[in-house]
């Protein structure tokens, strides 16, 4: 079975400010078939607003615009935020908890009371040594 998983925007900015990293190799492998990639509306505003804020000098929008085109996109109605300690990061838990998805993210902290709904969270480097893609 395919992997589902759910990108943090933290990893989509590590990607784009660094090509020699793991967030850059996960996204390099983004249509591969080893994993699909989930999505919602507030994701993808969220991935809009944070890369034309931390990357000015490169335009995110085509590649946010590829990553709309190839992932699954989702609708969530979950009424019982806020769960994590940052409310900003309830709708990413909500979008896994939906799709069943591994959140993969660089702050592995603020989504410790993902465990309780059988979420697994994990760096870009654990995923691609998950898929096989690093020893």
């Amino acid at each position: 079975m395919t992997p589902q998983i759910i990108l943090d925007t933290n990893v989509l900015v590590a990607a784009f400010r660094s090509s020699r990293g793991a967030s850059y190799r996960l996204l390099s492998l983004i249509d591969s078939g080893k994993f699909q990639l989930n999505i919602s509306t507030p994701l993808v505003a969220e991935y809009e607003e944070i890369l034309r804020r931390e990357t000015p000098h490169i335009s995110g929008t085509d590649v946010v615009d590829y990553l709309c085109t190839i992932a699954n996109r989702h609708k969530i109605f979950f009424l019982w935020r806020p769960v994590l300690k940052d409310p900003d990061d309830d709708f990413i838990l909500e979008l896994a908890v939906k799709c069943n998805a591994i959140i993969v993210t660089w702050n592995i902290k603020d989504f410790k009371k993902s465990a309780r709904f059988g979420i697994l969270v994990m760096t870009p480097k654990d995923f691609l040594q998950h898929i096989g893609e690093l020893p």
